[in-house]
C-alpha cells in the first residue's frame, strides 16, 4: 500500500512539474498562463532570443 501511495505521489509530483504544450501538425503551441506576449517574466530560454520569440 505505501508503494502505491508513494507512485501516486511521485506521478502527481511530476504532472504539476510539467509544461503546457500542444502539438498540432503546423506546429507547437506552448500554452503560457501568464497571459501577455512577448515575454514578460524576463526570462528568456537560450535560443529564443535569436528567434525573435522573446
Amino acid at each position: 500500500m505505501k508503494l502505491l501511495l508513494g507512485l501516486l505521489f511521485v506521478a502527481t509530483f511530476a504532472t504539476m512539474l510539467s509544461a503546457c504544450a500542444v502539438y498540432t501538425p503546423s506546429g507547437a503551441v506552448v500554452v503560457d498562463p501568464h497571459g501577455g506576449g512577448g515575454g514578460g517574466g524576463g526570462f528568456c530560454p537560450p535560443g529564443q532570443a535569436k528567434k525573435g520569440n522573446c
